[in-house]
Protein backbone atom coordinates (compact mmCIF):
# COMPACT_ATOMS: atom_id res chain seq x y z
CA UNK A 1 0.00 0.00 0.00
CA UNK A 2 1.36 3.49 -0.60
CA UNK A 3 2.99 5.34 1.97
CA UNK A 4 0.73 8.80 2.10
CA UNK A 5 3.70 11.55 3.59
CA UNK A 6 2.87 14.84 3.54
CA UNK A 7 4.97 17.97 3.60
CA UNK A 8 3.32 21.19 5.96
CA UNK A 9 5.49 24.12 5.01
CA UNK A 10 6.16 26.75 6.96
CA UNK A 11 8.17 29.72 7.75
CA UNK A 12 7.56 33.84 6.95
CA UNK A 13 4.48 34.35 8.53
CA UNK A 14 2.47 31.07 8.13
CA UNK A 15 0.72 30.32 11.53
CA UNK A 16 -1.83 27.24 11.15
CA UNK A 17 0.96 24.73 10.56
CA UNK A 18 0.64 22.43 13.52
CA UNK A 19 -3.15 22.52 13.58
CA UNK A 20 -3.11 21.15 9.71
CA UNK A 21 -0.42 18.72 10.01
CA UNK A 22 -2.53 17.03 12.75
CA UNK A 23 -5.59 17.22 10.75
CA UNK A 24 -3.55 15.25 7.99
CA UNK A 25 -2.90 12.96 10.68
CA UNK A 26 -6.32 12.41 11.27
CA UNK A 27 -7.09 11.72 8.05
CA UNK A 28 -4.75 9.22 7.78
CA UNK A 29 -1.53 10.66 6.52
CA UNK A 30 0.95 8.00 7.28
CA UNK A 31 3.62 10.99 8.02
CA UNK A 32 2.97 14.74 8.13
CA UNK A 33 6.31 16.57 8.53
CA UNK A 34 6.25 20.84 9.02
CA UNK A 35 8.89 21.72 7.28
CA UNK A 36 10.33 25.17 7.29
CA UNK A 37 10.91 26.88 3.53
CA UNK A 38 14.50 26.87 4.52
CA UNK A 39 15.19 23.57 4.82
CA UNK A 40 13.88 23.03 1.43
CA UNK A 41 16.69 25.05 0.33
CA UNK A 42 19.33 23.55 2.31
CA UNK A 43 18.77 20.34 1.54
CA UNK A 44 17.81 18.99 5.06
CA UNK A 45 14.29 18.18 3.44
CA UNK A 46 13.48 17.46 -0.09
CA UNK A 47 9.71 17.55 -1.93
CA UNK A 48 10.60 14.62 -3.86
CA UNK A 49 10.57 12.50 -0.42
CA UNK A 50 6.75 13.79 0.49
CA UNK A 51 3.74 12.75 -2.05
CA UNK A 52 1.14 15.05 -0.25
CA UNK A 53 1.93 18.90 -0.04
CA UNK A 54 0.31 21.40 2.16
CA UNK A 55 0.66 24.97 1.64
CA UNK A 56 -1.41 25.82 5.30
CA UNK A 57 -2.79 29.37 6.18
CA UNK A 58 -1.37 32.64 7.78
CA UNK A 59 -0.35 35.41 6.45
CA UNK A 60 3.56 34.91 4.69
CA UNK A 61 5.62 38.05 4.94
CA UNK A 62 2.90 40.43 6.78
CA UNK A 63 1.08 40.02 3.41
CA UNK A 64 2.56 42.98 1.74
CA UNK A 65 3.40 43.60 -1.39
CA UNK A 66 -0.07 41.76 -1.49
CA UNK A 67 -1.46 38.11 0.14
CA UNK A 68 1.49 35.54 -0.88
CA UNK A 69 2.83 37.92 -3.70
CA UNK A 70 6.43 38.23 -1.43
CA UNK A 71 5.96 34.47 -1.09
CA UNK A 72 5.57 33.70 -4.79
CA UNK A 73 8.56 35.75 -5.99
CA UNK A 74 10.48 33.40 -3.46
CA UNK A 75 9.58 30.51 -4.54
CA UNK A 76 10.28 32.49 -8.20
CA UNK A 77 13.80 32.71 -7.79
CA UNK A 78 14.67 30.30 -4.78
CA UNK A 79 17.27 27.79 -5.66
CA UNK A 80 18.49 24.83 -3.60
CA UNK A 81 22.45 24.17 -2.11
CA UNK A 82 22.81 22.27 -5.42
CA UNK A 83 21.59 25.54 -7.43
CA UNK A 84 18.67 24.05 -8.93
CA UNK A 85 15.39 26.36 -9.08
CA UNK A 86 13.29 25.29 -6.10
CA UNK A 87 10.32 25.88 -8.93
CA UNK A 88 11.76 22.65 -11.02
CA UNK A 89 11.18 20.58 -7.84
CA UNK A 90 8.03 21.71 -7.19
CA UNK A 91 7.24 21.14 -10.94
CA UNK A 92 8.59 17.65 -10.54
CA UNK A 93 6.67 17.34 -7.70
CA UNK A 94 2.66 17.27 -8.97
CA UNK A 95 4.52 15.49 -12.46
CA UNK A 96 5.19 12.22 -10.59
CA UNK A 97 1.62 12.30 -9.10
CA UNK A 98 1.30 14.30 -5.70
CA UNK A 99 -1.14 15.81 -4.11
CA UNK A 100 -1.64 19.83 -4.08
CA UNK A 101 -3.78 21.55 -1.11
CA UNK A 102 -3.49 25.41 -0.43
CA UNK A 103 -5.40 26.74 2.59
CA UNK A 104 -6.32 30.86 2.61
CA UNK A 105 -2.78 31.96 2.63
CA UNK A 106 -1.89 28.86 1.01
CA UNK A 107 -4.76 29.58 -2.12
CA UNK A 108 -3.54 33.15 -2.12
CA UNK A 109 0.07 31.41 -3.08
CA UNK A 110 -1.25 29.01 -5.41
CA UNK A 111 -3.23 31.41 -7.48
CA UNK A 112 -0.23 34.04 -7.36
CA UNK A 113 2.36 30.89 -8.42
CA UNK A 114 -0.04 29.93 -11.35
CA UNK A 115 -0.86 26.35 -9.90
CA UNK A 116 -4.11 27.81 -10.18
CA UNK A 117 -6.23 27.53 -11.75
CA UNK A 118 -3.87 26.09 -15.02
CA UNK A 119 -6.96 27.09 -18.15
CA UNK A 120 -5.39 25.20 -20.72
CA UNK A 121 -3.14 22.97 -18.74
CA UNK A 122 -0.77 26.32 -18.38
CA UNK A 123 0.73 25.74 -15.02
CA UNK A 124 2.82 28.84 -13.85
CA UNK A 125 1.59 31.18 -15.87
CA UNK A 126 -1.39 33.38 -13.45
CA UNK A 127 -4.57 34.02 -14.69
CA UNK A 128 -6.63 34.44 -11.11
CA UNK A 129 -5.48 36.22 -8.44
CA UNK A 130 -7.36 37.21 -5.11
CA UNK A 131 -7.90 40.70 -3.82
CA UNK A 132 -9.13 42.41 -0.63
CA UNK A 133 -12.62 41.77 0.06
CA UNK A 134 -15.79 44.10 -0.42
CA UNK A 135 -16.22 44.56 2.98
CA UNK A 136 -12.90 46.13 3.19
CA UNK A 137 -12.17 44.03 6.67
CA UNK A 138 -10.71 41.37 7.99
CA UNK A 139 -13.72 38.39 7.70
CA UNK A 140 -13.39 35.94 10.52
CA UNK A 141 -16.92 33.74 10.74
CA UNK A 142 -18.23 29.91 9.47
CA UNK A 143 -19.74 29.89 5.47
CA UNK A 144 -21.64 27.16 3.93
CA UNK A 145 -20.10 25.70 1.08
CA UNK A 146 -21.57 23.58 -2.09
CA UNK A 147 -18.90 21.69 -3.39
CA UNK A 148 -19.18 21.04 -6.93
CA UNK A 149 -19.92 17.38 -8.34
CA UNK A 150 -18.83 18.43 -11.87
CA UNK A 151 -15.37 18.97 -10.59
CA UNK A 152 -12.51 16.50 -11.20
CA UNK A 153 -11.14 17.76 -7.78
CA UNK A 154 -9.88 14.28 -6.12
CA UNK A 155 -10.47 16.05 -2.55
CA UNK A 156 -14.08 17.19 -2.74
CA UNK A 157 -15.43 14.06 -4.21
CA UNK A 158 -18.35 12.84 -2.42
CA UNK A 159 -18.87 16.34 -0.23
CA UNK A 160 -21.65 18.31 -0.52
CA UNK A 161 -22.80 20.34 1.57
CA UNK A 162 -19.86 21.88 4.03
CA UNK A 163 -19.33 24.54 6.95
CA UNK A 164 -16.27 25.77 7.44
CA UNK A 165 -14.68 28.95 8.95
CA UNK A 166 -13.13 31.89 6.91
CA UNK A 167 -10.38 34.25 8.71
CA UNK A 168 -8.59 36.42 5.80
CA UNK A 169 -8.66 39.81 4.59
CA UNK A 170 -7.75 39.46 1.10
CA UNK A 171 -10.42 36.27 -0.77
CA UNK A 172 -12.17 37.93 -3.47
CA UNK A 173 -11.28 36.18 -6.26
CA UNK A 174 -10.80 38.42 -9.63
CA UNK A 175 -10.22 36.93 -13.21
CA UNK A 176 -8.26 38.27 -15.70
CA UNK A 177 -10.87 39.31 -17.89
CA UNK A 178 -14.75 37.97 -18.07
CA UNK A 179 -13.40 34.84 -20.47
CA UNK A 180 -11.18 33.31 -18.00
CA UNK A 181 -14.19 33.71 -15.07
CA UNK A 182 -16.65 31.66 -17.57
CA UNK A 183 -13.77 29.21 -18.33
CA UNK A 184 -13.78 28.08 -14.92
CA UNK A 185 -17.36 27.71 -14.62
CA UNK A 186 -17.44 25.70 -17.83
CA UNK A 187 -14.82 23.19 -17.05
CA UNK A 188 -15.48 22.75 -13.77
CA UNK A 189 -12.51 24.27 -11.57
CA UNK A 190 -14.55 25.98 -9.28
CA UNK A 191 -14.32 23.61 -6.81
CA UNK A 192 -16.60 25.11 -4.08
CA UNK A 193 -19.40 27.70 -3.65
CA UNK A 194 -20.14 30.06 -1.16
CA UNK A 195 -23.71 29.12 -0.81
CA UNK A 196 -27.13 30.90 1.27
CA UNK A 197 -27.89 28.53 3.99
CA UNK A 198 -31.06 28.38 3.80
CA UNK A 199 -31.74 28.10 -0.14
CA UNK A 200 -28.56 26.62 -0.94
CA UNK A 201 -28.11 28.45 -3.77
CA UNK A 202 -24.58 29.80 -4.61
CA UNK A 203 -24.98 33.22 -3.13
CA UNK A 204 -22.93 36.84 -3.89
CA UNK A 205 -24.55 38.24 -1.03
CA UNK A 206 -22.58 39.29 2.19
CA UNK A 207 -22.45 37.86 4.71
CA UNK A 208 -23.17 34.47 3.20
CA UNK A 209 -20.01 35.51 0.67
CA UNK A 210 -17.91 36.45 3.11
CA UNK A 211 -15.30 38.31 0.29
CA UNK A 212 -18.07 39.29 -2.82
CA UNK A 213 -16.13 36.60 -4.98
CA UNK A 214 -17.86 36.51 -7.81
CA UNK A 215 -20.31 33.35 -8.92
CA UNK A 216 -19.55 32.78 -5.13
CA UNK A 217 -16.47 31.60 -5.90
CA UNK A 218 -14.85 29.67 -2.39
CA UNK A 219 -12.12 27.12 -3.90
CA UNK A 220 -10.73 26.17 -7.30
CA UNK A 221 -9.17 22.80 -8.53
CA UNK A 222 -6.67 22.46 -11.77
CA UNK A 223 -7.37 20.72 -14.59
CA UNK A 224 -6.08 16.94 -13.16
CA UNK A 225 -8.15 17.57 -9.87
CA UNK A 226 -4.64 17.32 -7.68
CA UNK A 227 -4.79 20.51 -6.85
CA UNK A 228 -6.90 22.50 -4.55
CA UNK A 229 -6.99 26.24 -3.16
CA UNK A 230 -10.00 26.72 -0.85
CA UNK A 231 -10.26 30.40 1.24
CA UNK A 232 -12.12 28.83 4.16
CA UNK A 233 -10.26 26.14 6.57
CA UNK A 234 -10.93 22.74 7.04
CA UNK A 235 -8.34 22.11 9.44
CA UNK A 236 -9.69 24.28 12.13
CA UNK A 237 -13.14 21.76 11.74
CA UNK A 238 -11.27 18.93 12.82
CA UNK A 239 -13.55 18.05 15.55
CA UNK A 240 -17.61 17.92 16.48
CA UNK A 241 -16.60 20.45 19.49
CA UNK A 242 -15.22 22.73 16.81
CA UNK A 243 -18.60 23.55 15.39
CA UNK A 244 -20.18 26.75 16.57
CA UNK A 245 -23.40 25.08 17.68
CA UNK A 246 -21.86 21.72 18.96
CA UNK A 247 -23.69 21.90 21.98
CA UNK A 248 -27.08 22.39 20.43
CA UNK A 249 -25.96 18.85 18.41
CA UNK A 250 -25.24 20.63 15.42
CA UNK A 251 -22.50 18.75 13.37
CA UNK A 252 -21.41 18.44 9.72
CA UNK A 253 -18.65 17.33 7.75
CA UNK A 254 -15.39 17.66 9.70
CA UNK A 255 -12.72 18.90 7.24
CA UNK A 256 -10.88 15.64 8.11
CA UNK A 257 -12.98 14.31 5.26
CA UNK A 258 -11.68 16.81 2.61
CA UNK A 259 -7.97 15.79 3.44
CA UNK A 260 -8.60 11.93 3.51
CA UNK A 261 -10.23 12.19 0.36
CA UNK A 262 -6.37 13.31 -0.56
CA UNK A 263 -5.15 10.48 1.11
CA UNK A 264 -7.43 8.13 -0.16
CA UNK A 265 -6.66 8.77 -3.97
CA UNK A 266 -3.09 8.74 -3.09
CA UNK A 267 -3.64 4.67 -2.12
CA UNK A 268 -5.92 4.02 -4.68
CA UNK A 269 -2.95 5.13 -7.05
CA UNK A 270 -0.34 3.07 -5.53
Amino acid sequence: MTQVKALVLTGYGTNCERETAHTALLAGVDQADVVHFSQLLSGEKRLGEYNFLIFPGGFLDGDDLGAAQAAALRWRHAKTELGRPLLEELKDFFDSGGVILGICNGFQLLVKLGLLPALGRRYFERQVSLSHNDSARFEDRWVYLQANDRSPCVFTKGLDRLYFPVRHGEGKLVARDEETLAALEREGLVALSYVHPETGQVSTEYPYNPNGSPCGIAGLTDPSGRILGLMPHPEAYNHPTNHPAWTRGEQGTLGIRLLANGVEYLRRQG
